[in-house]
């Protein structure tokens, strides 16, 4: 475009630099003679615009300076002023008759950017110095090596503007501006980068032609009114100006809680405005260059401009001269000056080496512009005129007084009190709540790692969803503490978290919330809250058990209940031995307690040696055998478990850091749809073929168990939780990287994001984040199963079972053995016994037989001679 617009106005200049070759009675210019006259005096050219307010003023005040450095120099110089009428076509036109016909030295003027572009081309083709009072883009100076800027940069001025945006704590900005070349490519870019450094952004920026009418422009005021902005700042020329106030007026856009500033474009000329045009911009602040009206050299230059001015133009009701007729005639003598006072041949050095103090400043020129604007004046629209309510400084600040006699302050607060649009006493917010129709659409992510921070869930029945967890609550605890009513609605968005900022962005959603960590490259589409979460990007590995430094590591490589079968089955085995041996060897027969100590050192003594020398029966030799074979593979695996325990800890290497998984290649895990995954490769430099990416937290704890990655990257409160969940099998490791935390998403310069931080404090510093947080945490409980835990590590029956099966089978199968044995060795002494018993019992009963009837044949024999001899004795046969 710009390509576009130097070629036209290139073809303009060649175009009348071509008819300047026509004969001069064409112009209606000077016959011979006065040109004659004129060539022996130095003649100033100027090209203005009748048509307006500060044309007018400009050509009172340009003949004022010619008169004055008559009177001071005793130099004649001639002024030929040209009327422009605000058409480029026509200042091009007038600026060839100047140079062709008048030999003008140098051209004051014109104040618009259409204008002097044209003319600058035909001074810089005809090397006549340009001194043009447009705001001109940067590259101007240098496509027109003869162009001067004789006004100020705005750039100061918009600083100004921003300053006073900070001080009232405002976020959002509408920008209503001439649409016109040197707006787009000057103004705009910096009034944009002085509220970003206010921490304020522009929202919405309206273009207006110079002819519009408030019709044509009232769409546009129209959707203005419907956004919740209602701040504007307002950089258009005078009558444009004009017609839009008039018009917002009747829209009901100059009434409470609205703020309207004004730019130098219109600020200076407040004093000229009719009542009827000033009775609808009431409440309205303006920004514009101050000038020291307490001089006599500016009193005299008064009364001298408001006279001439009066009689030229009998219709103005004001005629107080402003900062343009100022800068006029400090221009004019300026011009005046470095054209009689400089041997320099080139008049184009004579104007940049001049300097004086002039009425609108110190007068001079830095690389073809003139000295930058520091002080600038600030005034408030009231009744039928405006005042003063203080001033502000570059690189100081504001203060009451222009001399800065008062203490500087950052805040306008310092100054008189602001009569706003509405005439409220207390500054406006600057922005409006959505009503119930246009609630805040506020945008959250689904699927998210843990549920606890956000959870999604469909009704399938009511057909909405239902939206909790740990940010929804927070936020409400923040909406609770904000000083209005605030209503909203969620709306889960199927997507990547990157992509939910830019629908912010986008305008889709007025608001995001979720696990969405702040990030640099985020904040260059919107705006962050402060976090409410740690700020921590943490390395998550499996862990290590240190062993070596329990007291009891030596039962650690058996589980409780391998150690209870271990000694049932010693038990057991040394009681079959005992059994066995017991009739055949004299040292296993005693006393209970004898025995009972015999058999417990049978238990473990047969486990180191096999003493078979000493055993008696091949039965108990057959069960030690197998018992010392299974001891010795149990003693074995004991052993090397043991060592494995004390020495695997110290011989594999540990995750420590991330240059170990660097060096090794080795998998790394994150989370889908984090911003982790762009940290991993961007900052920490993995390769992207080394990450895997997880959608839920067991995959993540599945792949750290089977080595599918060797660790996992999440950001603290994600990391939290996981080891919450996982407590015993992974562990923290490696340094803390620092990121930004999770904060609450809105867009650039959101006008509540201020309150939003401030009721986010009063949630901290209240304890009510830390019991919401300790909610979350409690609902996470650890189902996690120890992998040092003797379940896990040591080992158990199961790895022995066939063992325990083969030993006790083979010792209980020797003791029924020896049992059936000594069971019919018992049967068989049993019978014989029987039988020894059964003759004796035979034996004795003949014998009481035989002894019964032989005591009967002798008692039947002797009864007579009993009976004869009584007294006789009984003598045995």
């Amino acid at each position: 475009m710009k390509v576009v617009s130097h070629l036209l106005f290139s073809v303009l200049a060649l175009v009348f630099l071509l008819l300047s070759q026509l004969p001069r009675s064409a112009y209606g210019g000077t016959n011979m003679a006065e040109q004659t006259n004129h060539v022996k005096k130095s003649i100033v050219g100027a090209i203005v615009d009748f048509s307006s307010r500060i044309g007018r003023e400009e050509k009172v005040a340009m003949e004022l300076a010619i008169d004055d450095f008559y009177f001071n120099t005793n130099i004649s110089l001639i002024l030929e002023v040209r009327d422009s009428g605000g058409d480029p076509i026509q200042a091009a036109h007038a600026a060839t008759n100047l140079i062709n016909t008048h030999h003008v030295q140098a051209i004051l003027g014109p104040r618009t950017w259409e204008e002097a572009s044209l003319v600058s081309e035909i001074g810089s083709q005809t090397h006549t110095p340009i001194l043009s009072f447009a705001d001109s883009p940067p590259w101007a100076t240098t496509r027109w090596p003869f162009l001067l800027q004789a006004s100020p940069s705005p750039s100061a001025q918009m600083k100004a503007v921003a300053a006073i945006v900070q001080s009232w704590g405002w976020r959002q900005v509408n920008v209503i501006y001439e649409d016109t070349n040197s707006a787009a490519t000057g103004v705009i870019p910096h009034l944009h980068h002085s509220l970003q450094e206010a921490g304020a952004q522009i929202s919405h920026l309206v273009g207006l032609p110079f002819f519009a009418s408030s019709t044509s422009f009232s769409p546009e005021l129209e959707k203005l009114k419907k956004g919740q902005c209602r701040f504007f700042v307002v950089h258009t020329s005078f009558p444009l100006a004009i017609r839009l106030f008039k018009k917002a007026n009747k829209m009901g856009m100059m009434e409470r809680d609205y703020v309207w500033i004004i730019t130098d474009p219109i600020a200076n000329l407040v004093h000229a405005i009719n009542s009827f045009a000033i009775a609808s911009m009431q409440g309205v602040l303006g920004v514009r260059t101050y000038f020291n009206e307490a001089g006599s050299h500016y009193h005299h230059f008064y009364t001298r401009f408001t006279r001439r001015f009066g009689l030229e133009n009998p219709d103005e009701e004001n005629h107080e001269p402003g900062i343009f007729a100022l800068q006029a005639y400090d221009a004019t003598r300026l011009v005046a000056t470095a054209m009689t006072h400089n041997d320099n041949d080139n008049s184009i050095d004579n104007i940049v080496l001049t300097e004086f103090d002039g009425l609108s400043g110190e007068s001079r020129f830095i690389e073809r512009k003139v000295a930058p604007v520091r002080t600038f004046q600030i005034i408030n629209v009231i009744g039928k005129s405006y005042r003063e309510i203080g001033f502000w400084s570059d690189g100081f600040g504001f203060s009451g007084t222009v001399d800065g006699g008062e203490r500087y302050n950052d805040s306008m607060e310092s100054l008189k009190m602001v009569i706003w649009p509405g005439e409220p006493r207390i500054a406006p917010k600057g922005w409006t709540l959505p009503t119930r129709t246009n609630r805040l659409r506020i945008g959250v992510p689904k699927g998210t790692l843990f549920n606890l921070f956000l959870r999604v869930e469909y009704d399938e029945f009511t057909r909405n969803y239902s939206i909790s967890g740990f940010s929804v609550d927070v936020f409400n605890a923040i909406i609770e503490r904000l000083p209005y009513n605030l209503s909203y609605d969620l709306f889960p968005y199927e997507g990547l978290f990157d992509d939910l900022v830019e629908q912010v962005y986008l305008k889709k959603f007025d608001a995001a919330l979720g696990a969405i960590a702040i990030t640099a490259k985020r904040y260059h589409h919107v705006d962050f809250s402060q976090p409410y979460t740690d700020a921590a990007l943490v390395m998550i590995v499996p862990v290590q058990s240190q062993l070596s430094n329990k007291a009891w590591l030596f039962l650690k490589p058996f589980t409780k209940s391998m150690w209870v079968l271990t000694a049932s089955i010693n038990v057991y085995n040394g009681f079959v031995i005992w059994m066995i041996e017991r009739d055949r060897c004299s040292d296993l027969r005693g006393s209970a307690l004898n025995q009972i100590g015999t058999l417990l050192w049978l238990t473990f003594a047969t486990l180191f040696s096999l003493n078979g020398e000493k055993l008696h029966s091949k039965l108990s030799r057959m069960a030690t055998v197998v018992w010392l074979f299974v001891a010795l593979v149990i003693t074995q695996s004991y052993t090397a478990n043991l060592t494995s325990m004390l020495t695997v800890p110290r011989l594999e290497p540990t995750v420590a850091d991330i240059e170990t998984l660097k060096y090794n290649n080795a998998m790394v895990g994150c989370t889908n749809k984090s911003f982790v995954a762009n940290y991993l490769g961007q900052v920490l430099n993995f390769s992207h073929n080394c990450m895997k990416h997880y959608n839920r937290q067991e995959e993540i704890a599945q792949a750290l168990r089977t080595k599918e990655i060797a660790a996992a990257f999440l950001d603290a409160p994600v990391a939290k939780l996981f080891l919450a969940r996982y407590c015993k099998s992974f562990i923290r490791a490696g340094p803390t990287y620092k990121i930004g935390g999770y904060g609450f998403v809105f867009p650039k310069g959101s006008p509540i994001l201020s309150d939003i931080n401030e009721a986010l404090a009063k949630v901290i510093d209240t304890g009510k984040l830390r019991e919401l947080e300790d909610n979350m945490a409690s609902t996470e409980s650890c189902v996690d199963v120890d992998p040092n835990s003797d379940t896990v590590m040591s080992l158990c029956p199961n790895s022995f079972f066939a063992l325990f099966i083969l030993t006790g089978g083979t010792s209980t199968f020797a003791l029924l053995i020896y049992v059936v044995v000594r069971q019919r060795k018992l049967d068989d002494s049993m019978r014989e016994h029987k039988t020894n018993w059964i003759l004796m019992f035979a034996f004795i009963k003949c014998w009481l037989l035989r002894r019964k009837r032989f005591s009967t044949r002798v008692t039947d024999a002797e009864i007579p001679r009993s009976s004869a001899h009584a007294g006789d004795s009984w003598t045995p046969l």
